[in-house]
């Protein structure tokens, strides 16, 4: 019943239609035993009747008005199924457009445990299978069910009303099917969920290939890529085959026992027309209704066969649908509208993953405008501790305050709109160079995209491309280089004037001139008349080149403050910041 209840809430808008579009599929559906009534009229009055010919002559009329009302009553038929048919498509687009729309809405919300926990293939498999076969259980399953239980009670009342021992024989059958159709429903539901699963598992192999696609083909790797396809690819094709063969296995006997229906009819009608039970024209009328009693017996395993697919869909949807982010603002956060000073403070700060200590008791605070560097082996916590400042993850221990108030207390969109970050994996969008830059504030004039391209050092290759800054960038960067895309998203970053700057291995792929050109430029950001505004910047880097000119030093090993310090007081150690130090001079 929560799965109807939460259909019933996204047809919002559309319930009256809806509604009517059912009200319409009931009266057309009981409008099927009207023609053979007029039949067994026609025929008992005008065919099979020992004053035919009298009756035929007399009342011409009346065999006229029968035939027109025949006509009528089949164009009306065919006029009110019709209409049903689209109301049903519209509500059911309708329910399709608002659920797509809070997915990817409450997708937009969430926070990174839930990208950490839902593959990206998965994601776009509910986004479109998932979400069809929903739309195409609201407009088909749920019409073609209330058309068949219409359809067999009102023939199986009218079979009553004819002749009670003919209609108790031809709905002897009925029980017979639906003890089958209920060993089916309990065999095939489980094979429907792991259906599911291996189309999952099938398409987020097919979207992590896509993506990958130049790592694939650098390493040469296409026949292996191919092998795995093809194995995820043949599981579905299994699961798929199991479940149609498993119909298979019931169809026979469903469709038996329906057929079984026609042999009854022929047998005991023929008796009870021979034994005058029954008159030709009511022998017709069960002839011609005697489908409105098999058809939706055959219907039975196609409706279950859809609705524990929907069953499946709907639940992976719902499960999405009602997933709620567990960094959120706090009810008596604290409005800050106005622009952060940049003042950053790490007190005792601690964070686990999945059990795991990530950071451990981390310490320090940077004023504003100053610049903070940050080195450390693969796997410190360089990254994880940058990304504790936007809250793309909460602490587990300790806080972290900015200008001192802890950022718990501050509204998400204020906090993040104050941040400005480049990260390691560059994500550019299949939009303009311009685009790309103003991504953060779509109302930028072009003269300030401009001169947040010039201090990334991006203003000269885009210049040269094909179009210059309305030279469309291809799906995540395709066409750049390394080096290309990272200033692109540093002018990113600067575009909406960040009060803090991160910056996670920025100029890890440009060469030393393009970084000294960028750290100058980025050290100009403390005047505020190069682009209106200061900020605090966070820098992660292995060169030295890179951090020498910070205002203060931290080097994170295991996951705790190994060395924190100048430049000059660094190198004056014995740490891993004098060992890089030597290296790489």
């Amino acid at each position: 019943m929560f799965l109807f209840r939460w259909l019933w809430k996204n047809l919002q808008n559309y319930r009256f239609t809806y509604l009517t579009g059912i009200s319409l599929a009931i009266i057309n559906q009981s409008m099927f035993v009207i023609v053979p009534y007029i039949r067994q009229q026609i025929i008992d009055t005008f065919i099979d009747n020992d004053n035919a010919a009298q009756n035929l002559a007399e009342q011409k009329n009346l065999l006229i008005w029968f035939l027109i009302a025949m006509v009528g009553f089949t164009l009306l038929r065919t006029s009110l199924h019709y209409a049903s048919t689209m109301l049903f498509e519209h509500s059911s687009q309708g329910l399709l457009y608002r659920v797509r729309a809070h997915l990817y809405n409450n997708m937009q919300g969430q926070d990174g445990s839930f990208y950490d926990y839902y593959r990206t293939g998965d994601i776009m498999t509910r986004l479109s299978g998932d979400l069809e076969m929903v739309r195409h259980s609201v407009a088909w399953v749920v019409k073609i069910t209330i058309e068949s239980t219409v359809l067999f009670s009102v023939s199986a009342i009218y079979f009553f009303i004819l002749d009670p021992l003919m209609a108790v024989c031809l709905l002897a059958m009925t029980p017979v099917i639906f003890l089958i159709s209920f060993i089916f429903n309990k065999k095939i539901r489980p094979m429907y969920i792991g259906l599911r699963e291996r189309l999952s598992e099938m398409n987020t192999g097919a979207e992590e290939n896509i993506s990958g696609n130049r790592v694939v083909k650098a390493f040469a790797r296409e026949d292996y890529e191919m092998e795995r396809f093809g194995k995820k690819n043949d599981e579905y094709k299994t699961a798929n085959e199991k479940a149609a063969l498993l119909w298979m296995k019931f169809f026979p006997f469903l469709e038996t026992s329906a057929n079984g229906l026609m042999v009854i009819q022929l047998l005991a009608g023929g008796l009870f027309v021979i034994g005058g039970r029954l008159t030709i024209g009511e022998f017709t009328v069960f002839m011609s209704l005697i489908w409105t009693i098999s058809n939706p017996m055959r219907m039975l395993g196609n409706i279950i066969n859809d609705l524990q697919r929907f069953t499946a869909s709907a639940n992976k949807i719902i499960e999405v649908y009602y997933s709620r982010p567990k960094i959120v603002d706090r009810a008596d956060a604290i409005a800050h509208e106005d622009r952060f000073k940049g003042e950053i403070e790490f007190k005792n700060v601690g964070f686990k993953y999945g059990g795991k200590k990530v950071l451990k008791n981390i310490n320090f605070k940077i004023k504003a405008g100053q610049t903070l560097a940050i080195m450390g082996e693969t796997g410190s916590g360089k990254t994880t501790l940058v990304n504790l400042i936007p809250r793309m993850h909460d602490v587990t221990g300790g806080e972290i305050k900015i200008d001192g108030i802890n950022i718990r207390m501050l509204k998400l969109k204020e906090l993040r709109s104050n941040i400005g970050m480049t990260t390691q994996e560059v994500l550019l969008y299949s939009d303009t160079a311009e685009g790309n830059i103003a991504f953060g504030n779509i109302e930028m004039p072009v003269d300030e995209v401009l001169k947040c391209a010039v201090l990334a050092d991006a203003h000269g290759f885009i210049t040269k491309m094909s179009q210059g800054y309305d030279t469309i960038i291809g799906e995540r960067g395709v066409g750049l280089s390394g080096g290309q895309k990272q200033r692109v998203a540093l002018a990113r970053a600067l575009a909406i004037k960040p009060s803090i700057l991160i910056l996670d291995d920025t100029t890890s792929a440009v060469d030393l001139e393009t970084e000294k050109y960028i750290q100058e430029n980025l050290e100009k950001l403390e005047n505020p008349e190069n682009l209106g505004f200061t900020c605090t910047k966070i820098i992660i880097a292995q060169r030295i080149s890179s951090v020498k000119n910070a205002d203060k030093i931290i080097v994170l090993k295991d996951g705790k403050i190994a060395e924190t310090g100048t430049h000059a007081e660094l190198v004056r150690g014995n740490g891993y910041y004098r060992e890089i130090y030597d290296l790489q001079s």
